[in-house]
């Protein structure tokens, strides 16, 4: 079973070599995936999603509520964020070179005239990555050092469903390029977050004591991110 539906709400399925089962709802669209041992078998899935319905549909409503920007056109007056700031656009047409920068409260992309709308969502995409990496090298190098582990590497991915994710066995880790419009406070939840998955896998009752104790306001931090602006998504 790779998807279940109930409803309208299709549920995407995985199963792993795992002894529970849980669920998730995954930021910033909404998407429902239930994680299952190898061994489950399709009613008990079903039954188990059935169960957590009320739950899932009050999750999904809370992503629906959340706002959202209307598709970018990257022209002067948008706005955009950065680390969780309320910018500006101020397009500057120029043949010298793409870039972005900071003017007197404003974010400055300056652009080649002929640039099409994909072109100029290139160069800031570029840009927000390198704000992100930037940040990224002390971020996770705290967080390992409270945490107590350490990544053997990490990436950047534009990702439409998750903030971030890893893979446990070979210690790395990806994180979500929006979070360079996010405060700074989310993009170290997040890391945190990524991080404890190398001690525990799974989301239960132990993953929460290590975010308990490693990061005490995750919750809120969490609740924050989930609450700010999204970008738009086409579908």
């Amino acid at each position: 079973m790779d998807e279940l539906q109930i409803g309208n709400i299709s549920i995407a399925v995985t199963k792993k070599n795992i002894k529970n089962m849980y669920i998730r709802v995954l930021p910033p669209s909404g998407k429902v995936q239930i994680t299952a041992p190898c061994s489950a078998g399709d009613d008990a899935i079903r039954m188990f999603a059935v169960s957590r319905m009320a739950w899932i549909k009050k999750q999904c409503a809370n992503f629906e509520m959340q706002p959202r920007q209307t598709k970018r056109q990257y022209v002067t007056g948008e706005s955009y964020y950065v680390w969780g700031r309320r910018y500006r656009l101020d397009v500057q047409y120029s043949n010298i070179r793409n870039q972005v920068s900071f003017s007197n409260g404003r974010l400055i992309l300056q652009v080649r005239p002929e640039s099409t709308p994909e072109q100029r969502e290139r160069i800031l995409n570029d840009w927000y990555r390198e704000q992100l990496k930037n940040k990224l090298t002390e971020v996770i190098q705290k967080c390992e050092q409270i945490v107590g582990v350490h990544a053997s590497e990490w990436k950047i991915k534009n990702m439409r469903t998750k903030w971030g994710t890893c893979n446990i066995e070979k210690k790395r880790i990806w994180i979500n390029l929006q979070l360079a419009k996010k405060t700074p406070e989310c993009l170290v939840y997040v890391v945190t977050h990524e991080l404890v998955h190398f001690l525990e896998r799974s989301h239960n009752e132990q993953f929460r004591k290590h975010m308990d104790a490693f990061f005490p306001d995750w919750q809120v931090v969490k609740s924050e991110l989930n609450q700010q602006v999204l970008d738009y998504m086409s579908e």
